[in-house]
């Protein structure tokens, strides 16, 4: 089953696959067990797949321009895009001996699917470049798990002891508007405060 969202412009696509990559390794057990079962092979189909997924589901690219983009085949874009993620859970933890579905492609949905439950919506790239990705980045680690929205008090208790371009998380939060519907949202109000000085 593909997962389809709702494109957004300007998404940092490269923050996103780097999402689903990592987590895409945390499926599998983590970068150490891949060294120990000599796998670190599939690392370059895991990366083309998390670029795929994100390009498709997120950007509604098509299959020509997701080949063209990553220099890989059309075919492959396909067998990547239409994996059965559940088939390859269950080759994954041992139940099937052999699956015939492209592998990264069915982790890379999993991972996917996982990092969009986590997260919700991605944050923009406007987002993250305003004021520096640092402060940006920091935030979003806080936010991690977070049940939205959120009201004042448990965003303070997230963001306490920050300090953003000399400014004190308390100070920003003060200013904010609750509650908070998503991580974007936060962001977008505190680059507002910052801005305003």
């Amino acid at each position: 089953m593909e997962v389809i969202t709702t494109p957004v412009k300007n998404i940092d696509v490269d923050y996103m696959a780097e999402r689903v990559f990592q987590e895409s390794i945390n499926i599998l057990g983590g970068l150490k067990k891949l060294i120990e079962y000599r796998n670190l092979t599939w690392l370059p189909s895991l990366a083309e797949a998390a670029y795929a997924v994100v390009l498709r589901n997120e950007l509604y690219k098509p299959y020509s321009e997701i080949a063209r983009e990553l220099g890989i085949t059309e075919q492959t874009v396909k067998n990547i895009l239409k994996a059965d993620e559940e088939e390859v859970k269950k080759f994954l933890e041992g139940e099937l001996e052999k699956v015939d579905e492209h592998k990264a492609g069915g982790i890379a949905k999993l991972a996917y699917k996982k990092v969009k439950s986590e997260e919700g919506v991605f944050v923009r790239k406007e987002e993250l470049e305003v004021l520096g990705v640092d402060w940006a980045l920091h935030v979003l680690v806080r936010l991690k798990g977070a049940d939205f929205p959120l009201e004042k008090e448990q965003l303070h208790e997230r963001l306490k002891g920050m300090v953003i371009k000399g400014k004190s998380m308390d100070k920003i939060i003060e200013k904010m508007n609750f509650p908070v519907k998503s991580p974007a949202e936060v962001l977008h109000q505190i680059k507002e405060i910052i801005e305003q000085g």
